[in-house]
C-alpha cells in the first residue's frame, strides 16, 4: 500500500465524535476560566489547544470539508485538498507572524449595482484563522452580551429576529437603524487588538 493510501485511510478512520469531543473540553475549560478572571490560566488554555492534534484537525475540515467556499483559491491557486495532504496540513500545522497576501476580487453588493473589493486568504492562512478561532471564541463567549448575535457560533439572523419580537411584543421600543457599512475599514486595529488582552504570540497571529 502507497503511502497516499496509508494517508487516505487515515484520514477516513479518524473518530470526528472524539476529536470534537477533546475540543470542546478545553473550549470549556477556557471558558470557565474566563468566567472566574483567570486571565493566566486561559492563556495557557489557549495555548493548549491550538498546539493540539484534536484542535489542528478541525481546523482543517472546517475549512478544506466543511465550509460553503472550501474551493475558492487564494493568491496560491490551491482550490481544494486530497486526504493525504488534509492530513499533512494539520500534522504540520502552526503559526507565523506574517501572513501570506490574500487574493481581492470584487463581488456585487446585495440591491445594488455597486462592488465591494473581498480579500480571499489562502488555504493554510483560513486553517490558522480558524484555529485561532476555537481559541478565542471560548474566551469571549463568556463575557459577550445575551442579545449579540453576528459572528457567534451557535446563532442566526432567525435568533436576533426572535429576539426583537419578544422585546417589542408587550410594549413599544425605539429601533436604531445605523449605517455601518464602512465602520470595519476604519477601526483601529492596534486599539482593538489592545483591547484583546491576549498574549503576544497569539496577538502577532491576529495581526498578520
Amino acid at each position: 500500500m502507497t503511502h497516499s493510501a496509508m494517508s487516505s485511510d487515515e484520514w477516513a478512520a479518524i473518530d470526528w465524535k472524539a476529536v470534537e469531543k477533546m475540543v470542546y473540553r478545553l473550549q470549556t475549560r477556557i471558558f470557565k476560566a474566563k468566567r472566574r478572571g483567570d486571565t493566566k490560566q486561559v492563556h495557557r488554555l489557549q495555548k493548549l489547544l491550538m498546539k493540539s492534534r484534536s484542535a489542528k484537525l478541525i481546523a482543517v475540515r472546517r475549512v478544506t470539508q466543511d465550509n460553503a467556499g472550501k474551493k475558492t483559491a487564494g493568491v496560491d491557486g490551491v482550490k481544494s485538498l486530497r486526504p493525504p495532504q488534509r492530513l499533512d496540513l494539520a500534522n504540520d500545522l502552526y503559526l507565523t507572524d506574517k501572513a501570506k497576501p490574500t487574493r481581492r476580487v470584487m463581488i456585487p453588493k446585495p440591491g445594488t449595482t455597486e462592488e465591494r473589493p473581498l480579500g480571499i486568504p489562502c488555504m493554510i492562512e483560513r486553517v490558522r484563522q480558524t484555529l485561532v478561532k476555537l481559541a478565542l471564541e471560548a474566551e469571549w463567549e463568556a463575557v459577550l452580551e445575551t442579545n449579540t448575535y453576528g459572528f457567534r457560533t451557535g446563532r442566526s439572523a432567525h435568533d436576533a429576529i426572535q429576539a426583537i419580537f419578544n422585546g417589542i411584543n408587550f410594549q413599544p421600543k425605539y429601533v436604531l437603524d445605523a449605517d455601518i457599512s464602512k465602520c470595519f475599514d476604519k477601526i483601529n486595529q492596534s486599539t482593538l487588538l489592545t483591547k484583546l488582552k491576549t498574549f503576544p504570540s497569539l496577538r502577532r497571529q491576529i495581526k498578520a
